[in-house]
């Protein structure tokens, strides 16, 4: 074999060997978990994340301090879920779970409510009254400096933009309450946000949710009117004002005349009172509250129906038949003692009873029942008792007694 075929062999034979060469495999290398950037926006309650084409949403949720985990269900390209109706005050972690390009992924987002403990605003209530107005209040954390002040803000479930409090209530020139004005048009519910700044302190926030139906005070049932025949008083009025329009099924009604009395809004805005003529002078108050919350509003304005000289006549016939009353008592009291005292006086003188000339015969015992049994074979000594006569005294046993 001459050199060129020896060179064209060994091609050959190289050629297979270099292929295996490249098609072995290099050191595996790991891609970096992608990052899912998640962001939470504290005043619109969303948290949102980056979507890619091939991301798919898995799993998505929170623990909440108060409220343990949240789960949410997410549709498969979503991007950004709600956490509504949840306060943050006490801190919250979210974590959300995909799938990108077959790869599980799982991040986290701790959120936290920073600042000084003991700072933030307590005891924050607020109620809505003639259906249009609500004030809140607050007090001053325990820990939170002198110079703290605090912040409201508002915001309805309808309006993602909020709206700072217009008219603050001080005191010693911070800021412990708010007044606002046209609630009605708000949703059912409200995010409530207090925060506060201090130059010497951070100020931690406090937020609630709070329902509006539960922080309403209805107005009192206006119109009220009684009219009265002989053997009833009929009572109406007309629905209080709210900052939402009520059915009969919404409203419970509590009347006052002397006692209280509980009316169901179904029944309408009536009652029948049971008052028989002649009836004294009655004082009638009516309030309302929601069938779901019995939070009383406000009483209505007294109405008073009856007769004064009724009432009056009534009393002198009230103190006639109690004075008749005690006058029959005391003299019944006063027969009984002298019935009493009379039988006393002339009861019968008890005698010494006669056994042997009252007539009466003595029972008689026959002699066999006091005999022992035949069998017994007692023996008894038997007695004899005899009367003797005394002697008579001679005439010289006389004599020689009665000489010296």
């Amino acid at each position: 074999m001459g050199p060129v075929a020896e060179a064209v062999l060994l091609a050959m034979l190289l050629e297979p060997a270099l292929l295996l060469v490249q098609e072995l495999p290099g050191p595996a290398t790991v891609e970096p978990a992608p990052c899912l950037n998640l962001k939470f926006d504290p005043w619109a309650m969303t948290l949102s994340w980056d979507c890619r084409e091939n991301t798919t949403a898995v799993e998505c949720g929170m623990i909440h301090a108060e409220k343990g985990l949240v789960s949410v269900k997410l549709q498969e390209k979503q991007c950004a879920s709600s956490f509504w109706n949840y306060a943050l005050h006490a801190g919250v972690t979210f974590h959300l779970t995909v799938n990108i390009s077959q790869r599980q992924v799982t991040e986290r987002l701790v959120y936290t409510n920073t600042g000084q403990e003991g700072t933030a605003a307590q005891n924050f209530s607020c109620v809505i009254y003639n259906a249009n107005y609500m004030n809140c209040s607050w007090t001053k954390g325990p820990a939170a400096p002198d110079d703290v002040q605090y912040f409201l803000y508002v915001r309805d479930s309808k309006k993602q933009l909020g709206r700072q409090c217009p008219h603050y209530v001080q005191e010693s020139g911070m800021h412990v309450g708010c007044h606002m004005q046209d609630v009605s048009s708000w949703a059912s519910e409200a995010y409530f946000l207090v925060n506060g700044t201090s130059r010497h302190a951070e100020i931690r926030f406090f937020d609630s949710f709070l329902s509006l139906k539960t922080i309403e005070r209805y107005n009192p049932p206006g119109n009220v009117t009684v009219h009265c025949n002989t053997t009833h008083c009929c009572i109406r009025w007309q629905k209080p004002r709210a900052r939402s329009r009520l059915s009969d099924l919404d409203l419970q009604y509590q009347l006052q005349v002397q006692w209280q009395i509980e009316v169901p809004g179904y029944l309408g805005n009536e009652y029948q009172l049971l008052s028989p003529q002649p009836r004294d002078v009655h004082t009638l108050r009516i309030r309302a509250a929601d069938t779901r919350v019995l939070q009383w509003g406000a009483w209505s304005q007294p109405v008073t129906f009856g007769s004064k000289e009724v009432g009056g006549k009534l009393v002198h016939v009230y103190m006639l038949v109690v004075l008749g009353t005690v006058i029959c008592a005391l003299a019944a009291s006063c027969l009984i003692q002298r019935l009493c005292r009379r039988h006393r006086l002339l009861s019968p003188v008890p005698q010494i009873k006669d056994k042997l000339n009252d007539g009466h015969q003595l029972d008689q015992v026959p002699w066999e029942t006091l005999a022992p049994a035949a069998e017994k074979g007692d023996v008894e000594d038997l007695l004899t008792v005899e009367e003797v006569a005394e002697p008579t005294a001679t005439t010289s046993d006389a004599a020689t007694s009665a000489s010296p």
